[in-house]
């Protein structure tokens, strides 16, 4: 492994250990040295990587403003299909990396109020619901899915979706469920 692989591979560690304490910990109560701890490095080797802690949590949010992007990505002609698939995919790989149930926590976390306001700014770009409201009002037109405002259908449908994630991410015993269950939230 080169020098450059092995930094990359740190910063991963970094980043991962710190979305696990602020997921069991919460932002405000892990100190950069607890992360420090968890990964193991000194401090200062720690603040070589990432300026504070807040850089740190800028940087997790950012990702996961990355990865929630796709959805805005994907076209589909099968509304129901495209949420049972995307769900299907979501949970799949979640199970073979836990991380990104933590990842669901963190984003929710990070709107709140009493985050950094540079770190909400970043959380409040994702717009999921506005994304897959278009994809619910085709499946209003096709005569699939419930009637109503697609808006808060869809808003309805990620909080369920969130409230899983969180679930799963707090309780490890608890495995994501039958993808079509949500999906009845839109069905006619």
């Amino acid at each position: 492994m080169t020098r450059k692989e092995q930094k990359e591979e740190r910063r991963k560690a970094i980043l991962f250990t710190a979305l696990n304490l602020f997921v069991e910990r919460g932002y405000h109560e892990t100190k950069i040295s607890d992360i420090a701890d968890a990964v193991p490095m000194s401090v200062g080797l720690l603040f070589h990587y990432f300026e504070s802690k807040e850089v740190l949590l800028k940087e997790l949010v950012a990702m996961g403003v990355q990865y929630t992007d796709t959805v805005s990505k994907i076209e589909s002609d099968d509304p129901e299909g495209f949420f049972v698939s995307f769900l299907g995919q979501l949970f799949e790989y979640s199970s073979k990396q836990p991380w990104v149930f933590n990842m669901f926590v963190l984003m929710g976390q990070a709107r709140k109020s009493g985050m950094p306001e540079e770190v909400r700014a970043i959380a409040d770009r994702i717009n999921t619901a506005g994304e897959t409201a278009k994809i619910i009002r085709k499946g209003q037109k096709s005569g699939i899915f419930r009637q109503g405002d697609a808006q808060q259908l869809s808003i309805t449908f990620w909080a369920a979706v969130q409230g899983i994630m969180e679930e799963v991410a707090v309780n490890k015993k608890y495995k994501a469920p039958d993808p079509h269950w949500l999906v009845a939230i839109l069905l006619k």
